[in-house]
């Protein structure tokens, strides 16, 4: 059994929890961790921080995806976005 298009939602949900996403682009803010220490055996702080981040990013999106998975995607708006849309643009 196939959706219509109607009954399809867009896929597009808003939860406070994908404010948490926003967390890992602290790291490109390079001026807050360029810098030589503190040492964390033997690697200065630019270094290892970045592989913490990777670390805080993939815990991040572990986080919003186990707590919006469960949500229903709206209906109610039409799919603004969908590909057949794009595709074609304005002419």
């Amino acid at each position: 059994m196939s959706d219509t298009p109607e009954q399809a939602g867009n896929g597009l949900r808003w939860n406070a929890w994908n404010l948490l996403l926003l967390v890992p682009l602290a790291m490109l803010i390079t001026p807050f961790i360029n810098r030589d220490g503190p040492h964390l055996f033997g690697m200065p702080f630019f270094y290892w921080s970045q592989f913490a981040f990777v670390i805080v990013g993939v815990a991040c999106v572990g986080i919003v995806y186990l707590k919006t998975k469960d949500e229903p995607v709206r209906t109610d708006k039409p799919d603004l976005l969908s590909a057949d849309d794009l595709d074609e643009g304005d002419r």
